[in-house]
């Protein structure tokens, strides 16, 4: 058993934040697909039904996950620029990801339509439409930014670098001689990179959100005296 979640355990009786904090721990542990209810009451050192006890289903318990990563974010504060309090907005998401690395794939694609969920959602509209953006193309903003986030969790976290391997790969030499603009770009490719070039797409899809609205607000005709 996972000695951090036995010596939570060993504290008390089993609660659903018990529960909820050994689910990321063995989800980060196994893996997304290892994950399974019968190694978390594994974990837990307790068997299966006492956890359906507290969530019906596996799909109670991600609900629950869920929700306790979106519950804590907040909408920035309106007396902030308005491009700052996107950028935040934006951040935080990320740090989700960033912060559950086996589990960004589920965050990712999980249909956010818990009330939690929603109020978090409402929330992020709201934002695009505090900058000035109508309703439809708030709604279709939120979804190009959220092209570009999820895009970036899932590379970042469970996407390229974890995927599989081509069986028939190159020497170091033969990727110099051959493809040379490949072997340059790769030392911007890792990890430690992330950063810098996550702010640079994000400078780009903030900058044509206010070209966009700025534009819009150009081609309003002024009021005549």
């Amino acid at each position: 058993m996972d000695q951090s979640i036995k010596k939570k355990r060993a504290r008390g009786r089993l609660s659903r934040e018990m529960i909820e904090d050994a689910a990321f721990e063995v989800i980060e542990r196994e893996g997304l697909p290892g994950f399974s209810m019968r190694k978390l009451a594994a974990a837990l050192g307790c068997e299966a039904m006492s956890i359906y006890h507290h969530f019906p289903s596996v799909a109670h318990l991600h609900e629950a996950l869920i929700d306790r990563l979106i519950a804590p974010l907040e909408i920035p504060d309106a007396s902030l620029p308005w491009r700052q309090r996107m950028r935040i907005a934006i951040e935080d998401f990320r740090r989700i990801g960033r912060d559950h690395p086996a589990y960004s794939s589920f965050i990712v694609t999980y249909r956010m339509n818990s009330p939690i969920c929603l109020a978090w959602l409402n929330g992020i509209i709201g934002l695009f439409k505090d900058g000035g953006f109508d309703t439809e193309l708030s709604a279709r903003l939120f979804r190009a930014v959220g092209y570009y986030l999820m895009g970036a969790v899932l590379d970042e976290n469970a996407g390229y670098s974890r995927g599989p391997s081509a069986v028939n790969t190159v020497s170091d030499e033969q990727l110099a001689r051959d493809y040379p603009n490949v072997m340059a770009a790769g030392r911007f490719f890792g990890a430690a990179e992330f950063d810098k070039t996550f702010e640079l797409g994000l400078d780009m899809v903030l900058d044509e959100m206010e070209r966009l609205r700025d534009g819009a607000d150009a081609s309003q005709p002024s009021d005549q005296a």
